[in-house]
């Protein structure tokens, strides 16, 4: 059996045109392969760094929110608070209000009371001064029909005077 010995002349030109080939492709195809891989490293890499900085985006948007939540609520609590207390001292005054309204009218009522206790009293008093009057006119006419009768009762009078 003989050995296949090729010829240092095909040889030669195999490296030749390996070397061609292999410059052919350096220049042409490994170049933008490698470009190409390259760049799509870089968009990858882009885009991972696009994804955390848009996760750490959501993060704060979402301790934003619940930080905006918390103070809406805050500011909820705090005029709910304001209105219950508004309406106590709404409550608060119409009741002082109320009493005061009722409190005069019962002073105006008490007062009107006395008024007509007063105008009363006063009208009794007349009449009966009145009454009085006409009584002690009937007794004194009857009484002082004599002369005798008359000095009597001025002297009687004139001393009652004295003593008051």
């Amino acid at each position: 059996m003989g050995f296949v010995t090729p010829d240092y002349g095909t040889i030669f030109w195999m490296f030749i045109i390996f070397g061609i080939v292999l410059f052919i492709l350096k220049k042409f195809a490994w170049g933008p392969i490698l470009k190409a891989l390259k760049d799509r490293e870089k968009s990858i890499s882009d885009a991972l760094n696009s994804a955390e900085k848009a996760r750490k985006e959501v993060a704060g948007l979402k301790a934003s929110n619940d930080q905006i939540i918390a103070e809406a609520r805050k500011e909820k609590d705090i005029i709910l608070k304001e209105a219950r207390d508004i309406k106590d001292k709404i409550i608060a005054e119409a009741k002082v209000q109320a009493n005061a309204e009722a409190q005069k009218g019962i002073e105006i009522a008490r007062q009107q009371i006395i008024a007509e206790k007063d105008a009363a009293i006063s009208d009794i008093k007349k009449q009966v001064a009145e009454l009085s009057v006409m009584i002690a006119e009937k007794v004194i006419k009857k009484e002082l029909e004599n002369p005798k009768d008359q000095d009597i009762l001025v002297k009687d009078l004139l001393k009652d005077l004295k003593l008051k």
